[in-house]
């Protein structure tokens, strides 16, 4: 059945190609536009009359439309929110004093381990929906608050069952190397053993990720004990992602560049070393380590932003992911995020709106399905409930603008 969305005053991200630098600012759209879609594809995009061609017509009545949110980075999956610890930041304490007092990751940890899959799951189907009434239709979730054998398979099953439970994209990142447990404190090559010979065969074998993870960082993991982490993976068939230079200028760049990880996140510490490296990781076909960056990190733990407006002019793809989490960033809104990158990191609305949509989608390898409206792509697209929406998303800051949420050409009862 061929359904054809008509009505739409302005069509946003009408081009696959990821945006480099100055081509951030730029927005491909077209007016008084229609969407031919069948079987959850895009058939047509144009601003001729092409209803004759539809079997069902659905009139938008003059709404603006985009293309679904891509969020690049989250940790939708976790037992209990931690807001004890926000409040102990707000007396003055810092991310590494929280994690030396047994908070942090392994506060996590701890209550995801007493937690049963079927509560994660309630839990994280809660999250997701709210994602979804945001604007997010594609979504990576990452393990890491598991920290044992059974723990993060757990996570990684529960990630699963999301995939199963509902139409959007999500894609899942094993993050095994997260933090060492308490009891791998003193012996944290021991752990990093547990990682790549206990864990990932049964990872594996289950298929329960697409990706891999590293949290590459000073008191973390270090670049010698990530590239074994990462090389054993891709042995597994997993590509690899990296969380590097949050607190410091910690390697973690050089790691992802080293193997070709499709992004590194966060990069609150970087210098134009890290950047040079980042643009010389591009081959001709555009395919190179994308730099995300997680503007609600610097919030919620008031850290430095990370560079994003030098980055970008300096040539970069950047792309904006909320990083959701209890603890560093309790924000599950990429309409959110897209508003501290223009207030803080200094970023246009265009630069933010292809930073959550083509160039998050290339972050994961999915700019042929997700990002954008165009022929062949999964018909994932938001129908905003203000005209301007593009420029008006970061200017409302906690506002939503979405009005409804077709995936796969089918409306999402929210």
């Amino acid at each position: 059945m061929k359904i054809l969305f008509s009505g739409i005053s302005k069509l946003y991200g009408t081009s696959r190609q990821v945006r480099f630098g100055s081509q951030m600012d730029e927005v491909k759209s077209i007016l008084n536009a229609s969407i031919l879609v069948e079987n959850g594809r895009v058939l047509a995009v144009t601003s001729e009359d092409i209803s004759d061609q539809a079997d069902q017509v659905i009139n938008l009545n003059g709404a603006e439309v985009m293309p679904g949110f891509v969020d690049s980075h989250t940790h939708t999956v976790f037992a209990v929110p931690r807001e004890e610890e926000f409040v102990m930041r707000l007396k003055g304490a810092s991310y590494e004093e929280i994690a030396a007092a047994g908070g942090g990751i392994l506060n996590s940890a701890q209550k995801l381990r007493r937690t049963s899959e079927d509560e994660l799951f309630d839990a994280a189907s809660v999250r997701v929906r709210n994602m979804i009434a945001q604007g997010t239709t594609a979504l990576e979730i990452k393990s890491g608050y598991g920290l044992s054998v059974d723990a993060e398979i757990k996570m990684l099953r529960v990630i699963k069952k999301l995939k199963e439970s509902f139409p959007i994209t999500i894609r899942a990142t094993f993050l095994g190397a997260h933090a060492f447990p308490k009891e791998y404190k003193e012996k944290t090559d021991d752990y990093v053993d547990l990682v790549v010979k206990d864990m990932l065969p049964i990872i594996a074998a289950e298929e329960l990720a697409d990706h891999i993870d590293v949290f590459c960082e000073r008191g973390f993991f270090s670049s010698d004990q990530a590239n074994r982490v990462i090389e054993v993976g891709a042995k597994y068939g997993l590509p690899s992602k990296i969380h590097g230079n949050q607190l410091a200028v910690s390697g973690g760049v050089q790691v992802a560049v080293r193997n070709q990880s499709w992004s590194v996140d966060h990069l609150e510490h970087c210098t134009e070393v890290e950047w040079n490296l980042l643009k010389n990781s591009f081959d001709e076909d555009g395919n190179g380590t994308m730099p995300v960056v997680l503007p609600g990190v610097s919030y919620y733990l008031d850290l430095p932003y990370a560079p994003a407006r030098e980055m970008i002019d300096y040539g970069l793809p950047v792309v904006l992911a909320t990083d959701f989490n209890p603890g560093s960033s309790p924000v599950h809104s990429l309409q959110t995020v897209q508003s501290l990158a223009c207030t803080q990191m200094k970023m246009t609305p265009e630069e933010a709106f292809n930073a959550v949509t083509i160039n998050a989608a290339r972050s994961l390898r999915l700019e042929d399905e997700v990002g954008s409206i165009t022929v062949g792509s999964r018909a994932d697209f938001l129908v905003m409930n203000q005209q301007n929406a593009l420029q008006r998303i970061p200017y409302y800051l906690g506002q939503n603008l979405v009005k409804e949420v077709y995936i796969g050409g089918v409306k999402f009862d929210l």
